[in-house]
């Protein structure tokens, strides 16, 4: 099993460990929904080195970015952070991965881990036409953690001693701090403000206890994989290998505004644009209980006696109080106010389908892309 940077300091706050992907990561250290708390009301912090980063550079970078994503690369500014899928030629989603642009000829991609080894093999097949491109893995050099949560600005400004006020939602900087050089970002996968930071895989337990020894007095605390994703069911935010895989489009899911069909070549484009013409069979959406009971990965998703789709994520909602789901059911049930079942075992619940995100952060700055 691989192990992050900061897997002793994750034995050190106690948390309890356990296999994703490969990988040994922390569940959670105090109770998930009290985790889930802190990132809502103030700030988590989020161990994300699992995840595949690439740096794409060369000449042909940019032509080879926007070949192998279904969304525009050309509207990104120098040092601004692009989310879009990677699809294969029938459409079917390899990844959803974010996209960081320094320039024309330098890029790095960040996706989920389940993924590295296979999207590092597809990126090097789709580069063979491009000459003077150069693909380089960096999950093993490069840590990431995330800071998130609606104190993570002033916490982030407290530990560094600078200004990040000026940083928009998906841009990034880079700068030198003590020594050690460091990129930070503002996206999140929480719903909430919040912000990215990469170093070098030496350095980021400092970076981590630098963080939590400045600013756990006032109340900034580690959170697991168990709040990471309550927190991202909530957001409406897809999970790869639930919500979406290699079988499903996206124009399937709710990302579908990822899709530029008014760009150049993609691709996928063209099974992309036949599905659209066509219209689509099936359709992820969400799901809000009325009935006591949490819908579940494969529950069944049924209408009359009639099984119309499945539960592909779900979950209690902490702060809704809720239980809720998305789920990727037959098209013509996929409108809000339709009201379907979910086998739970043996018994039937009711169920509702509604829009999503199912929460909406107030501390939420807008996107300037």
């Amino acid at each position: 099993m691989k192990k992050t940077p900061l897997y002793d300091i994750h034995l050190k706050f106690h948390a309890k460990m356990v296999s994703f992907h490969d990988y040994v990561m922390p569940l959670q250290y105090d109770t998930i929904i009290n985790e889930h708390h802190r990132t809502r009301n103030n700030a988590g912090l989020f161990d994300i080195s699992h995840m595949g980063r690439f740096e794409v550079a060369g000449d042909n970078a940019f032509p080879f970015i926007q070949n192998i994503i279904t969304n525009d690369a050309d509207k990104l500014e120098d040092m601004q952070v692009l989310y879009t899928p990677v699809c294969n030629e029938h459409g079917g989603i390899l990844d959803d991965i974010l996209v960081y642009k320094w320039h024309k000829d330098r890029f790095m991609l960040v996706g989920n881990c389940v993924n590295r080894e296979k999207n590092f093999l597809w990126f090097q097949k789709q580069a063979v036409p491009y000459p003077r491109l150069e693909i380089r893995d960096l999950t093993d050099t490069v840590s990431l953690i995330a800071l998130q949560g609606p104190r993570s600005l002033p916490i982030l400004e407290n530990t560094f001693n600078r200004e990040f006020s000026f940083l928009n939602r998906f841009c990034f900087t880079d700068f030198i701090w003590d020594g050690v050089q460091i990129i930070i970002s503002r996206t999140g996968y929480t719903g909430e403000d919040g912000f990215e930071i990469f170093t070098n895989a030496q350095n980021m337990a400092n970076i981590w206890n630098l963080l939590m020894d400045k600013n756990s007095p006032d109340g900034l605390g580690p959170v697991g994989l168990g709040a990471r994703d309550t927190l991202r069911l909530e957001a409406g935010l897809l999970l790869y290998g639930n919500d979406m895989d290699e079988t499903i489009t996206p124009l399937e899911t709710t990302i579908d505004w990822t899709v530029k069909f008014d760009k150049d070549d993609f691709i996928g484009k063209v099974s992309l644009l036949r599905q659209k013409e066509k219209g689509m069979e099936r359709k992820l959406a969400g799901i809000e209980m009325i009935d006591r009971g949490i819908p579940r990965n494969g529950y069944p998703v049924v209408k009359g006696n009639e099984i119309v789709g499945k539960v592909t994520s779900g979950s209690f909602s902490p702060s809704t109080n809720k239980n809720i789901g998305l789920c990727m059911i037959r098209s013509s049930f996929a409108k809000a106010g339709e009201e379907l079942q979910i086998q739970i075992r043996n018994t039937h619940y009711l169920a509702r389908v509604v829009d999503t995100p199912f929460y909406k952060s107030k501390n939420m700055i807008g996107c300037h892309i």
